[in-house]
């Protein structure tokens, strides 16, 4: 049965996983990434691995989830800096 710690982190991981949305949607449509840092993405997503990793580690699926998913979008994002850097 899932706890209310677990529905604690499930929801802050919701909402620290999202907040890349808004970045990832703007840059898909306009195809502009100038002023973003890849390098920032890049840190960022190495931390969201250690992340998961550590999850696997204590077994906690509420870190294993949120940060799996952030770790996709914004290796999602990383992949539209190069690829739209690479256009301009």
């Amino acid at each position: 049965m899932i706890g209310w710690t677990e529905i604690l982190g499930l929801t802050a991981g919701v909402f620290t996983t999202a907040a890349v949305t808004p970045q990832i949607w703007k840059a898909w449509k306009t195809k502009e990434v100038d002023d973003v840092s890849p390098g920032m993405f890049f840190v960022l997503i190495t931390g969201l691995a250690l992340w998961v990793i550590y999850g696997f580690i204590e077994k906690d699926i509420p870190i294993i989830a949120t940060n799996g998913v952030a770790f996709m979008l914004n290796s999602f994002m990383l992949f539209l800096i190069y690829r739209y850097r690479d256009k301009n």
